[in-house]
């Protein structure tokens, strides 16, 4: 098959965190055999080495002059993921057209089969109106802003609306997203799956190379177990109620957190441990993505503690994680009950209860053995059922069945 991608978050540089599982999928889609094209807009960041490579291919497109003037999509659109930036209201009308522009001229080029939009808005429509006008099928899925901001005005509902109506498939990765999209979005049930976006089992390993020095370097003692928080500092990941819960925990030297992620929250909640007096508390800022396997393996449990207010999906980070055999202890939203077995592979809570989330992180630190086995079982999960080549054969599995129905 002959795959079209759209999606306006892909990495553009060795290491970019932006839109990294996209990229993943497309490179798995194109390992079993389908030729892959990803349509993006243009990002001056982009390294010319990006444009090199011919499956997954990588295509472009400008909508603003000059090249600085491109300030949408790469995790910049949305203020602290709850509202959307000024310029996007000015930039998008010039998004959406060049968008539906390119992916037109390159479906007819290219004589693509099925359109996969990543994200409602702005390329579920895009592709909405591409798939329609070259009478391919178009499949959508929702990672977790976009069904924040479809409804936000009525032109976005419009707009989303006549995606999913157009989508022969809709793909979300948590069940509260799914039902932001039905219930509030009136998008049909029947045409809904859960799917996650994976993690390649190859890229993320157990591994304690660079284990030692980096605990040495953060002045973390070889034998204290470390909690991990990674991801952007914005309501949706909930890190408010990881500091509450920090500041639960009887203070102990042998009791270190890593806090991996940037964001607009980053100084308030920075601000916050200190009026908590939460210590041992390691804020790392943003790492390159292809540097993280050394923080994972350096950490002994993963806490991701998701909140519905937004609706969010499945963070990467908790499959990541997963695949360097950590533990997890998650909210119960968010798609964490889609990967953690609560007793098994990790301790599901339930969201912004601190006081919960402090027990089961004391839990584990109390119990290291425990804490190892259940990363193990993560591991055994990733390689058995939530490693891309799982998802991209379920993807191919769908995507056939939708082009045979066209």
């Amino acid at each position: 098959m002959r795959i079209g991608v759209l999606t306006h978050n892909y990495p553009r540089f060795a290491g970019d965190f932006s839109g990294n599982f996209i990229e993943q999928l497309s490179e798995e889609l194109a390992a079993q055999g389908e030729q892959v094209h990803v349509i993006a807009p243009f990002d001056a960041a982009y390294d010319p080495a990006r444009l090199a490579t011919s499956n997954p291919r990588l295509h472009l497109y400008r909508y603003a002059w000059p090249d600085s003037a491109h300030r949408l999509g790469y995790m910049r659109t949305m203020q602290a993921d709850v509202r959307m930036r000024l310029n996007t209201y000015l930039l998008s009308p010039l998004l959406f057209a060049r968008g539906i522009q390119t992916t037109l001229k390159l479906g007819r080029r290219e004589k693509l089969d099925v359109l996969h939009a990543h994200w409602a808005l702005p390329n579920g429509y895009i592709g909405a109106v591409a798939a329609r006008r070259l009478g391919i099928p178009l499949v959508v899925s929702i990672p977790g802003s976009d069904a924040l901001v479809a409804g936000q005005n009525p032109l976005f509902r419009r707009m989303v609306g006549f995606a999913f109506d157009q989508a022969g498939l809709i793909t979300a990765n948590s069940q509260s997203l799914k039902d932001v999209a039905v219930q509030e979005l009136g998008a049909d049930p029947a045409k809904f799956e859960l799917v996650i976006y994976a993690v390649d089992p190859t890229r993320f390993t157990p591994d304690d190379n660079g284990v030692a020095d980096l605990r040495e370097r953060l002045g973390i003692p070889a034998e204290a177990f470390v909690f991990l928080a990674v991801g952007r500092m914005v309501y949706k990941k909930g890190f408010d109620v990881l500091l509450r819960a920090l500041a639960k925990l009887p203070a102990h030297p042998l009791v270190h957190t890593i806090m991996i992620g940037e964001g607009d929250l980053w100084a308030e909640w920075q601000q916050m441990a200190r009026d908590l007096s939460i210590a041992n508390i390691h804020w790392l800022g943003n790492v390159p993505h292809d540097q993280m396997s050394v923080y994972y393996n350096a950490a002994d449990a993963l806490v991701m503690p998701n909140v519905t207010k937004p609706a969010t999906g499945l963070g990467v980070t908790v499959l990541d994680a997963m695949a360097c055999a950590k533990p997890i202890i998650g909210s119960d939203t968010a798609g964490n009950p889609l990967v953690v077995e609560s007793g098994g592979n990790g301790l599901i809570v339930p969201e912004g209860d601190a006081a919960a989330l402090a027990e089961a992180m004391m839990a584990l630190a109390a119990d290291p053995g425990r804490a190892k086995a259940m990363g193990w079982a993560s591991r055994t999960l990733i390689e058995t059922k939530f490693g891309w080549p799982q998802v991209a054969r379920h993807y191919q599995q769908r995507f056939g069945e939708l082009v045979g129905r066209a």
